[in-house]
């Protein structure tokens, strides 16, 4: 059986810019991108913590200076600058591999600085069977 896990996430980023007129996607710099395993063009869920939303899009590479988090298209009516995110990524694995994985969490300050990233241990002992 495989299992939906989540494999890293960005957490409380800061929404800087909101653009209905951009093609969908959220842009992320690449050191955020790097820290959180993205790669460009994957999917990611965006759970907005202010407001409640949640969306899923695709990240793309906002360059490795920026500070912004950008969301675009028909997701930006979801969001406004100011708004607090959650930017995560999910990866199909094996029963087995969960008890053993670990997932990458990016947290960042207001400025979407990377304050720390930690790989979060799995409590999984055993998977249960379902009968």
């Amino acid at each position: 059986m495989m299992r939906k896990m989540l494999a890293s996430k960005i957490h409380r980023a800061t929404v800087t810019e909101s653009n209905v007129d951009y093609e969908g996607s959220i842009a992320i710099s690449s050191k955020l991108l790097d820290a959180a395993q993205l790669l460009p063009y994957e999917a990611v869920q965006v759970w907005n913590v202010t407001s409640g939303t949640r969306f899923e899009t695709y990240a793309i590479d906002a360059g490795p200076d920026t500070k912004d988090i950008c969301v675009n298209g028909a997701a930006a009516h979801l969001v406004k600058p100011g708004d607090l995110v959650i930017i995560a990524r999910f990866v199909w694995l094996n029963e087995n591999d969960c008890k053993n994985f670990n997932p990458k969490v990016v947290f960042v300050d207001a400025n979407n600085q990377i304050k720390a990233v930690k790989n979060t241990e799995t409590k999984i002992k055993q998977a249960t069977k379902v009968s």
